[in-house]
């Protein structure tokens, strides 16, 4: 990996294939256990903490095991000035938990993410792969008890 304007960016076929990789392993454990960074490093003629590197800078990676949800809602600017923090208290509030944990159930994983795309449909989250936008309280409660 290298670094422009502080930036990283993959240089080589090996490191674009790992993100690949990545992406194939998360969708069929759930997660990136340390076993799989091991053996992705290996075969990839990787260090291990280039991999774990790659694994930890992006946000949609996890290296713990999550719920069966997983909640992300966006903390960028255009979702803070249209009020994200409601959500994300309606949301603790409805399923217990804040940002970062998962429910003892293992129904939610609950995370705060970066820019998910929907700038202009603010405040915006998703639930796996399904974006939720122009998001209220009362939205919130409707959308979670689908999931439940």
């Amino acid at each position: 990996m290298n670094k422009i304007n502080g930036e990283i960016y993959m240089q080589n076929k090996e490191q674009k294939e790992l993100l690949v990789r990545l992406g194939e392993a998360q969708n069929k454990f759930g997660y990136l256990s340390e076993k799989v960074m091991i053996e992705l490093a290996e075969s990839l003629d990787m260090s291990i903490s280039d991999v774990y590197g790659v694994a930890t800078f992006y946000s949609f990676f996890s290296i713990r095991p999550q719920g069966r949800n997983i909640i992300r809602i966006c903390k960028s600017v255009p979702c803070f000035l249209k009020n994200s923090q409601v959500i994300i208290e309606t949301v603790e509030k409805e399923i217990g938990i804040k940002p970062g944990e998962t429910t003892p159930n293992g129904k939610f994983s609950f995370h705060l993410t970066n820019c998910i795309g929907v700038c202009d449909k603010a405040p915006a989250m998703m639930i796996n792969s399904e974006v939720y936008i122009d998001l209220t309280p009362n939205k919130i409660s409707q959308i979670l008890k689908a999931h439940k």
